[in-house]
């Protein structure tokens, strides 16, 4: 059987959506691949929130749980972009896609490989371009951010996020303990400093600066100690529902990797 027309993406966060939406707009059919349980911080602009709510819209696209590939010509027809389950990426195999973009952003790969489509592209740290894709797009903030990278790896990760106003490391926040997190704040809020954010494991985690509440994790999941939960932003004046500046340069960067490569 030939490749489809398909483009897979791994993933279904706030990057992957970006890269969704470059490729949806571009009329190429993509498909979301995804956890049982989706861990994205900044929900409001990740099309993984289908996988709870049965549907999710972020900006122009409009993404449907499927449970099958039999679904997907119903879904196009529908002009919105599927969603399924499967971390393993059983699916890839069977629908043999035009091209595999792994948007996981897990800082290692979790079984991409060149194998798997005609172009394979990793998104950051975890990806060797010419080993075990064909194509690396750099995401760490700078100069670079966007690179396509024919030969050899993205910057490897610093584990410190990138300064906004002066602030770096504060803007992400983490579990103090393992535990089911509960909200006291939402997406969208503005809070101050000493306030209280979350709870998890009857522990208090409070907002270490006065910012936009920019991302948090669904309430209700069960997190590990030191897991990312929360990102808060010094910038009160940005449109939280729309998506990053950040998420467009790679899903450009993603966009020109496949025209590039399959060309």
């Amino acid at each position: 059987m030939p490749p489809t027309d398909i483009v897979i993406i791994r993933g279904g966060g706030d990057i992957a959506t970006g890269v969704a939406q470059k490729f949806h707009r571009s009329g190429i059919k993509v498909l979301l691949l995804e956890a049982e349980k989706p861990s994205a911080i900044r929900r409001s602009v990740s099309l993984c929130e289908a996988v709870y709510e049965g549907h999710a819209k972020v900006e122009d696209v409009f993404c449907l749980l499927i449970d099958s590939p039999s679904e997907l010509k119903g879904c196009y027809e529908q002009g919105a972009v599927p969603i399924m389950v499967d971390p393993d990426g059983e699916s890839i195999f069977k629908l043999k896609p035009a091209a595999v973009i792994d948007a996981i952003l897990a800082k290692r790969n979790l079984g991409t490989h060149r194998g798997m489509a005609p172009v394979t592209i990793g998104l950051g740290p975890g990806f060797c371009a010419g080993e075990d894709v064909h194509v690396v797009i750099e995401t760490m903030r700078g100069h670079d951010l966007g690179r396509l990278i024919l030969s050899g790896r993205a910057q490897p990760n610093t584990g410190v996020p990138g300064e906004v106003n002066g602030i770096g490391s504060e803007r992400v926040i983490f579990a103090p303990a393992a535990g089911e997190i509960r909200h006291i704040r939402a997406i969208g809020d503005v809070i101050e400093a000493g306030d209280a954010l979350c709870e998890i494991a009857d522990i208090t985690v409070t907002a270490p600066f006065k910012g936009l509440v920019r991302g948090l994790l669904r309430e209700g999941l069960q997190v590990s100690n030191g897991m990312k939960i929360a990102d808060i932003d010094p910038r009160l004046d940005i449109d939280w529902r729309t998506i990053s500046d950040k998420a467009r340069c790679i899903g450009g960067a993603a966009l020109e990797a496949f025209l590039y490569l399959s060309n």
